[in-house]
């Protein structure tokens, strides 16, 4: 059998035979932000399903296709719709994307995501920063053999969420009169939402939002020496004591009205990394 970085090599070259972009930048695009990769200049968009050892996206609001161009004046390769371990995927599976597009050159990942938010300070449609992360989702991707090739057996963890790439992205906000808002994101497995009982836990263990993504790219993406931005549309409110049925449609609504304003900020933020 072969193992992941030559399957990694097999869709690099394959993906390399498609376009001559080398990127520099990698974009991860949650729930209604797949609009995003409209600003991109494409040389190529590529289905995940013809990308050797790639599985496809299978969640709404998720078109399922990376896209190589331009964005800011830098090469960019964006996964248009992430894959979920909800889905039924392995989180080796569901990270293996980024590693291609780290195998491709790139060492600078922007990955965004749909979250529920806890904090009372927090209203819907907010723009977020991650600032910190709290795995509950019962696996990680680094669990098995380590090749070191593609990263060290122990990565750290103390810093994954770059503090110098989060005050890059609040200047330009500030300087667009944007208000982002930082906070802690506990990723849980989905695909339910979670009960009253649970976001008390959550809240009191330190998270201020909660999602079912974000953090297994991001554990790959440290593995791999990359600096991450994290940030995440703030897209229903999960206040217990007032909890209102989840409305997926409007999930989706809300986190395309913000997209609007993150394709600003996105823009501006990669052509000063």
């Amino acid at each position: 059998m072969k193992g992941l970085y030559e399957k990694i090599e097999e869709a690099k070259a394959f993906i390399g035979g498609r376009t001559r972009i080398r990127p520099q930048v990698a974009l991860i695009l949650g729930t209604g932000m797949g609009g995003i990769a409209d600003l991109i200049r494409p040389e190529a968009e590529i289905p995940y399903g013809e990308v050797p050892h790639f599985v496809t996206s299978t969640t709404v609001g998720h078109a399922g296709a990376m896209i190589l161009g331009e964005l800011g004046g830098k090469p960019v390769a964006a996964m248009q719709g992430r894959l979920h371990y909800y889905e039924g995927y392995s989180m080796q599976e569901i990270t293996f994307p980024l590693r291609v597009m780290r195998a491709l050159g790139t060492r600078e990942l922007i990955i965004s995501n749909a979250v529920g938010g806890m904090n009372p300070h927090l209203e819907r449609g907010d723009i977020i920063v991650t600032t910190d992360h709290i795995n509950l989702m019962g696996d990680n991707p680094l669990i098995g053999w380590n090749d070191d090739r593609l990263g060290p057996r122990f990565p750290d963890m103390s810093e994954p969420y770059s503090r110098e790439r989060r005050a890059l992205f609040e200047a330009v906000a500030l300087e667009k009169r944007v208000t982002v808002r930082r906070a802690v994101l506990a990723a849980v497995a989905g695909p339910n939402l979670e009960t009253a009982a649970e976001y008390r836990f959550l809240r009191r263990i330190g998270a201020d939002v909660v999602g079912m993504s974000m953090v297994p790219e991001t554990i790959v993406a440290v593995h791999a020496g990359m600096t991450v931005l994290g940030l995440a549309v703030v897209t229903d409110l999960c206040f217990p004591d007032c909890l209102e049925p989840a409305d997926i449609q409007a999930i989706i609504r809300t986190a395309a009205g913000a997209e609007k304003t993150l394709r600003v900020l996105v823009e501006e933020y990669i052509r000063r990394i």
